[in-house]
């Protein structure tokens, strides 16, 4: 091996540590695809990374493979964790893609997609299904207003949807620009409104920066499919509310909104609350994730320079 393919070697061998303990906040182990396709910082093919993962030179035993899940020296049991809530995200992608075909007939909704741990087959039994939804222009408050009555209705069957992030077609470029939103772009489900998805694609390069070979969904759905009944109650509820009753309405439940929201805001929030993005982050992980982080790489560079200098003092 040259000096140019060791160091190669070792730059996607250090991409794919931080890489295992990023998903290892999560309580995540991976497999050597989902490691390949959310590999950070680092564009790299399978083959590349199965040959780092099957003979290291500097990982040093610092991660272990169990059962096809890569996962970070003494987290194996994580591999159980992960296969139980396989099951149980199974079950409730049964429910989220019912919930997608009622949801994709209401007045305005353009996009669906689902997000969080559900996206990641990451959920325990119970968890919320997570949703993002891009509306018609002008119509983010009155799409989400339609939505979270549907959600009353599912919570009456043991259901819990929270559309957390409802923006509009003119604002598909997300804001915050982080590694932690990068990952929550491309891990995302798609499931109504494929060509809005694309689009949306285009108006986010800047997440490849983060994770180069991410471009594609690595979990694919079949698109949702509206029946005749909900076609014929998206276009009339679209007719009635399309002048200035619907936009008259979207002030309305703007405002109204927003001094319920207001109660809840903190400096801990990563809220965005206009007339194109409803995203009620009143709790943000973000930062918190991020710190961590931050935290296990400083760790682990900590513990590879005392192995380093007692080596050399050896």
């Amino acid at each position: 091996m040259t000096p140019r393919e060791t160091d190669r070697r070792r730059e996607i061998e250090t991409a794919i540590l931080h890489t295992v303990l990023y998903a290892d906040l999560f309580d995540y182990p991976l497999t050597h695809n989902e490691i390949a396709h959310y590999l950070i910082g680092v564009e790299a093919d399978a083959q590349s990374i199965d040959d780092c993962l099957r003979a290291p030179i500097g990982l040093d035993g610092r991660l272990q493979e169990c059962g096809g899940f890569v996962v970070t020296r003494g987290r194996e049991a994580l591999i159980d964790c992960r296969r139980a809530r396989q099951m149980s995200s199974a079950r409730l992608w049964i429910r989220a893609r019912r919930f997608a075909r009622i949801v994709a007939a209401l007045p305005f909704v353009r996009m669906i997609a689902v997000t969080g741990a559900l996206a990641m087959d990451n959920s325990a039994d119970g968890d919320d299904i997570d949703v993002m939804i891009v509306t018609a222009r002008g119509r983010a408050w009155t799409a989400r207003l339609f939505t979270v009555a549907l959600v009353r209705l599912g919570k009456l069957f043991g259901d819990t949807l929270c559309p957390n992030y409802v923006i509009t077609e003119d604002a598909l470029a997300l804001d915050e620009r982080t590694l932690f939103t990068a990952h929550e772009y491309a891990q995302m489900v798609p499931v109504y409104g494929f060509s809005l998805y694309q689009r949306m694609c285009c108006a986010n390069e800047w997440v490849y920066t983060h994770l180069p070979n991410a471009r594609t969904p690595l979990k694919r759905e079949k698109e949702t499919r509206t029946g005749p009944v909900g076609r014929l109650i998206k276009r009339m509820g679209e007719w009635l509310l399309r002048g200035e009753l619907g936009d008259a309405l979207e002030r309305w439940e703007m405002r109204r909104k927003l001094r319920k929201f207001a109660l809840r805001i903190t400096p801990a929030s990563s809220v965005i609350l206009d007339r194109n993005h409803v995203k009620g982050h009143f709790d943000d992980y973000s930062a918190p994730v991020l710190t961590l982080y931050a935290q296990r790489l400083a760790e682990f560079n900590r513990v590879d320079s005392e192995q380093h200098a007692f080596a050399i003092s050896g």
